[in-house]
């Protein structure tokens, strides 16, 4: 008899996409689904980006470099030095989205076996990565009561081993939307430097924060070979399908070993490359138009759930993302039952369920993650299914 793996029997469900065959065979039965359960922006991807890639010129759609494209490399060292970030284009190692930027850090410095710490909730395709790679996720819980701020020190230091090799933040947060301040990062970097550990920084929303500036983990000092950015364009530049993502790091020792594992695939995407370039040169003013867009939505998402009865969300600081606690029972069987049993007006709402983005067995049953990437109309409209389906949820506490 064929057997299946035990890494595969392992690999966790996506609490982000685990619930689609039932939004599917809702709107089967004609029930309008409102998608706040992934972040995939409705915002347009830029008409000079995509244009780019309708008039480039080739005759063969040939490999890259497996560092992407010199060019693309060159244009990113651009747009790090507008944030702060000074790096050379052999310090980026340009990788399929920023999924493969992650496994590639944890199997480059990690062993099987080694531990990564990673302060929870967090997005939820880490503990897949992990599992690739044969490292164990040590989580260290942040509270929904603090907006998810970082863990004290002492939590760290309590969970640190010999097989201790790194630290995963993603900043702004996901699935939070919590911004880790200045002074935060700077405890970060007295831990890594203290143990001698690798600090992960996931900056993908880094554009989007809406009331105190981003701190990226490329700024801190005297600990630049320890600092591993991963990083895409795919919400920078709603571009998610594109599957460009960039390994950037000042360590030559570790860009020369991820480099066989980039070299093992040959190479990235090469049309979303032409994307990421043209995305370079986008006006100033992109980023600041756009900004204001997600923040009008965060305000009357988090607006329309804190009047809710039973329900609280703290503010996020940055992303597009905010965690809910509600008064239900378990995440898991009201996100499948919005699906499946409930509408109204023929309209029902996708949550995340929160159990996915914690690795402590036990937490997040009465938490969902929202992704505000629609607009203010239909984030409105989802508000008030979810409203009414609370009002008459079988399972309410």
């Amino acid at each position: 008899m064929l057997t299946i793996s035990n890494r595969g029997l392992q690999m966790p469900s996506s609490p982000i996409r685990k619930l689609v065959p039932f939004a599917e065979a809702a709107k089967k039965k004609g029930v309008k689904v409102y998608h706040l359960n992934i972040g995939q922006p409705d915002i347009e991807t830029p008409k000079q980006c995509l244009d780019a890639v309708r008039h480039s010129d080739f005759k063969v759609l040939e490999y890259s470099h497996s560092a992407g494209n010199e060019s693309y490399r060159k244009k990113l060292v651009e747009y790090y030095k507008r944030v702060g970030i000074n790096v050379t284009a052999d310090q980026i190692i340009i990788t399929t989205g920023g999924s493969e930027a992650i496994l590639f850090g944890f199997m480059a410095c990690m062993d099987a076996g080694d531990e990564v710490i990673i302060p929870e909730p967090f997005y939820a395709n880490y503990n897949g990565f992990a599992l690739q790679a044969g490292v164990n996720v040590v989580p260290i819980t942040s509270s929904i009561e603090t907006g998810f701020a970082l863990p004290p020190i002492e939590d760290f230091e309590k969970s640190i081993t010999s097989k201790t090799k790194a630290i995963v933040i993603c900043n702004p947060n996901n699935p939070t939307g919590y911004l880790y301040s200045k002074d935060e990062m700077e405890t970060l970097k007295q831990i890594i430097k203290k143990h001698n550990l690798y600090l992960f920084a996931d900056e993908a929303y880094r554009e989007f924060c809406y009331a105190d500036e981003h701190t990226s983990a490329m700024h801190l000092i005297d600990v630049e070979d320890n600092i591993v950015l991963m990083d895409t364009i795919s919400k920078r530049y709603s571009a998610c399908g594109g599957r460009i993502g960039a390994f950037v790091t000042k360590n030559q020792n570790l860009l020369n070993a991820t480099m066989k594992f980039a070299q093992a695939r040959l190479s990235p995407p090469s049309f979303a490359q032409i994307l990421g370039e043209a995305a370079v040169d986008l006006p100033d003013n992109y980023f600041e138009t756009t900004k204001v867009e997600y923040k009008l939505r965060r305000d009357v998402i988090i607006s329309r759930l804190n009047k809710m009865k039973g329900v609280f969300c703290p503010n996020p600081g940055g992303a597009f993302y905010a965690m809910a606690k509600l008064p239900i029972d378990d995440s898991d069987k009201f996100c499948q039952w919005l699906l499946q049993e409930f509408n109204y007006n023929n309209q029902t709402v996708m949550l995340a369920p929160a159990t996915g983005f914690y690795g402590t067995v036990g937490l997040g049953k009465q938490e969902v993650r929202l992704a505000y990437v629609l607009n203010t109309d239909a984030i409105n409209n989802a508000m008030d299914c979810l409203e009414k389906a609370l009002e008459v949820y079988p399972e309410r506490l």
